[in-house]
């Protein structure tokens, strides 16, 4: 399938142009906290770099296997044509901060998924921080399948499970951060949505259908454990992962490791 020509037709070069400046507002005002100036910063599944473009860091490195990233891609970002589930480039640990938008929906199947977030955690060093946005399908089960390129359902809470048995450490859950897509009635200037931002949690409750998540890389991923006699049942349990109020959403637009993705979901 040819994704980059799908996205070419998706998105116009005003449409790019115009996301790029939300994300910078993005950036600024929720991003930029979880991310130092002398940190390695990665996008996976870059797209049209809106993200990684807004971004300050040491190191600043776009993944994605369209070729075309490296055109995208601006003055001082490496641009790495890979598999996000391969990052061989990388060694254990060097990493600060993984970032990806509106990109996993597009693997091809749960276990591509769970092979990239495993990757993200190979080359996080302990401490290191997740970042995890994308369309909630529990929020949009119909219109999620609008989209011709979205092969994987994940939620908050499916993706939150999974970062868990990972090894990862749950520091944000937000089931509502920004609107589903930008080309539906949501702010779209970077004035409105700074105005998005400040009206927080009741503008992310009222239009928020895509997650937020930040997790933390704990000192080891988890190992088999040691059994220590029967126990008795104390019935069903629930992980409850920690939740913050729901913040704004960027519509990143598809993205997919096999291209520029700017789903709907990028803004």
């Amino acid at each position: 399938m040819d994704v980059t020509g799908l996205y070419r037709n998706r998105f116009s070069p005003e449409d790019r142009a115009r996301k790029a400046r939300v994300w910078n507002v993005l950036y600024q005002q929720v991003f930029d906290r979880w991310i130092r100036p002398a940190d390695v910063v990665v996008d996976l599944g870059a797209g049209f770099c809106e993200f990684i473009n807004a971004a300050r860091g040491r190191r600043r490195i776009a993944v994605d296997l369209n070729p075309e990233v490296r055109e995208l891609a601006g003055p001082g970002v490496e641009a790495r044509i890979a598999a996000a589930s391969n990052l061989d480039f990388l060694t254990d640990a060097e990493v600060d901060v993984v970032f990806s938008s509106n990109f996993l929906e597009h693997l091809a199947n749960k276990e591509e998924v769970t092979r990239t977030v495993q990757e993200a955690f190979r080359v996080l060093r302990t401490g290191g921080t997740l970042i995890l946005m994308g369309p909630n399908v529990r929020l949009v089960p119909g219109i999620y399948w609008d989209f011709f390129d979205h092969h994987v359902p994940l939620s908050d809470r499916s993706l939150s499970e999974l970062l868990a048995v990972t090894g990862f450490q749950l520091l944000q859950v937000q089931a509502r951060f920004v609107p589903y897509t930008t080309r539906s009635a949501i702010p779209q200037a970077p004035w409105l949505v700074r105005l998005y931002l400040a009206m927080r949690p009741l503008s992310s409750a009222l239009m928020g259908r895509q997650f937020l998540i930040v997790a933390r890389k704990a000192a080891a991923a988890p190992g088999p454990q040691t059994k220590r006699g029967p126990q008795a049942d104390r019935g069903p349990q629930t992980n409850r992962v920690p939740q913050t109020d729901p913040g704004p959403q960027t519509d990143r637009g598809p993205r997919t490791d096999r291209g520029p993705r700017t789903d709907p979901g990028r803004p």
